[in-house]
């Protein structure tokens, strides 16, 4: 009951603050609320809403601020200024006092000075759900994570808040995001309880930590599981230069470079081969130690992959390797990414200039000004969406590559992954080979060997995407399609004087009725004089089997004749007949 009563004022606050916003997006489809033309959206206006939406989120709280950082990696739900302005979330939330993280952990440990060495009670994280602290456990410095307290009864709150203002919701969206959004309010449910207990956390750390125990250039925190539970997380301090600090990187002499594809082959390996993965890639999570050695933080949010998702993934980076455009959106039909009504010219452009950018390859301005103005009369509609068990894969593609952009600026997230790839056997040799050289023979050699021929492919890509245009032309030069036509004509007119002539007799309208006869009776002769006139119909087919033995036979009679004598003949036969012939009678 007390979960329901904050429940319900939780959701008059939360409507209170999104209520200018509401209104603003309601007057955007009807000027004036109930009536009125919809009215056009800028950039720079929805940046502005943005800003507000993202003070709104700070304001309302730990599940609203969460909401907003899973939010930021959702193009399928928010336009870019948005997911800009939501970017800002990933870091630097303010932690609770400490007095209040005290009593967490007294209840959950007993008293920290009888449990701890030493214990550093300004915190070195603060996190939408908990904090961290640093201390010291047997000689040994520890890193401890504590929940916010009370936080359980908020979340819960704000969760039914939450699915009470879907319906809302709904009436401003169109039905590609509203599966969106009921499937990001499924996926957020799930995923905060899941990063409020601890206690998983731990089991995602040893799993993902045991999967690296080989790899001497990855470092993953192991857990001190005696004073560890369900709210207290107290693991091994690794220390390190967070990943974003460059001036830092530069001055240890790390090659950035090599940092940033080390990552990228990392984050393959536990989303492709190992099937579970840290999903909050962020420069506060990620540092980077003296030796080069990279550094994870907080497992909180980590998810598992299904088999067929792993096996679509590598679909998509093969495709990719080829520059095969019509199986890339193939395979985001196919695992639910892409609508099938999508327009697949338009999502052809935008996939290229996408490869190309990922690629560090310079695309052409008037290109992408082209595709942007496209973009923007059918934001709303666009038909992009994420089901439940792809929403953490793509937020850790999308973040890695930024911290990676950012590593390197000229860093191409798809050669490095296609590289690992090949190496790792999931796609051709050849696939390597032509993202390093880039030919155009190779390109057409591979495909045709995986394949089918070239040609024969972009033929019936572009029959699939529906533009293909097939222009028949018949010669008719006997206008035996006219007479066809007049026949049908009359046959139908004399059907109907017949019908028409015996309701009339029957109704006893004999006058009329004779008068339809009369018609009957000359619409007949017509007909029958078509038939009988001086063309026909009737095919003379030039290659049947009789026709072939005449011809044998009189080969042979040629061949008895003059010419056989040494003589030449003055006479040649043609067969220069067409196919369909009309025959005078």
């Amino acid at each position: 009951m007390s979960v329901n009563l904050r429940a319900y004022r939780r959701f008059v606050v939360v409507a209170w603050q999104f209520l200018p916003l509401l209104v603003a997006y309601a007057r955007d489809r009807r000027r004036f609320l109930l009536f009125g033309k919809s009215r056009s959206v800028s950039a720079e206006q929805r940046r502005k809403r943005a800003t507000k939406l993202l003070d709104s989120l700070i304001t309302l709280g730990p599940t609203f601020i969460k909401l907003g950082q899973l939010l930021s990696t959702r193009p399928d739900i928010l336009p870019p200024e948005y997911l800009s302005e939501f970017s800002r979330l990933q870091d630097d939330v303010p932690p609770a006092d400490w007095a209040e993280a005290e009593r967490v952990i007294e209840a959950e440990l007993g008293p920290v000075d009888e449990q701890f060495d030493e214990f550093d009670t300004e915190s070195i994280s603060g996190a939408s759900l908990g904090q961290v602290y640093v201390a010291r456990l047997d000689d040994e410095p520890v890193a401890v994570k504590v929940r916010r307290p009370d936080v359980e009864e908020l979340v819960e709150a704000d969760l039914r808040v939450i699915r009470w203002s879907l319906p809302l919701l709904m009436r401003f969206v169109d039905e590609a995001r509203s599966f969106s959004l009921e499937t990001l309010a499924d996926e957020f449910a799930k995923t905060i309880r899941e990063e409020m207990d601890y206690e998983r956390e731990a089991e995602m750390l040893t799993e993902i930590r045991e999967n690296f125990s080989d790899d001497e250039n990855v470092r993953i925190p192991d857990t001190i599981e005696s004073h560890s539970t369900g709210r207290v997380l107290t693991m091994e301090y690794v220390n390190g230069t967070k990943i974003s600090d460059l001036d830092q990187l530069d001055d240890k002499g790390l090659d950035r470079s090599e940092l940033a594809e080390r990552l990228q082959r990392t984050y393959l390996q536990m989303i492709i081969d190992d099937g579970v993965f840290h999903a909050d890639p962020h420069p506060g999570n990620l540092a980077v130690a003296d030796d080069g050695t990279l550094v994870f933080y907080d497992f909180g949010m980590s998810g598992y992959v299904d088999p067929f998702v792993q096996d679509r993934i590598v679909d998509f980076y093969g495709a990719v390797a080829r520059r095969d455009i019509d199986a890339i959106l193939d395979s985001l039909i196919e695992i639910g990414t892409l609508s099938p009504e999508a327009d697949r010219q338009l999502m052809a452009e935008v996939a290229e200039i996408a490869i190309q950018d990922a690629s560090g390859e310079e695309v052409e301005q008037y290109r992408v000004q082209q595709i942007v103005q496209q973009l923007e009369d059918t934001i709303y509609e666009f038909p992009l969406r994420l089901p439940p068990n792809l929403a953490l894969v793509l937020r850790v593609a999308t973040v890695v590559e930024g911290v990676c952009v950012t590593l390197d600026p000229e860093f191409d997230f798809i050669s490095v992954a296609t590289t690992y790839l090949g190496e790792q056997g999931y796609i051709e040799e050849g696939v390597r080979e032509y993202i390093s050289d880039q030919g155009e023979q190779l390109r057409e050699s591979t495909t045709a060997a995986v394949r089918i021929p070239p040609k024969l492919e972009s033929a019936l890509d572009r029959i699939e995407r529906d533009s293909v245009r097939v222009t028949a032309e018949l010669d008719d030069d006997r206008n035996y399609f006219d007479l066809l036509a007049k026949r049908i004509v009359l046959g139908l007119l004399m059907t109907a004087t017949v019908v028409s002539g015996t309701l009339l007799y029957v109704a006893e309208a004999f006058l009329l009725s004779g008068g339809f006869g009369a018609v009957t009776l000359a619409v007949g002769v017509v007909l029958y004089r078509s038939f009988t006139k001086s063309r026909t119909l009737r095919g003379k087919p030039q290659f049947t089997r009789q026709r072939m033995r005449q011809r044998e036979e009189e080969r042979d009679e040629d061949a008895m004749g003059p010419a056989s004598l040494g003589v030449p003949s003055t006479e040649s036969e043609s067969v220069d007949s067409p196919i369909l012939d009309g025959t005078e009678e």
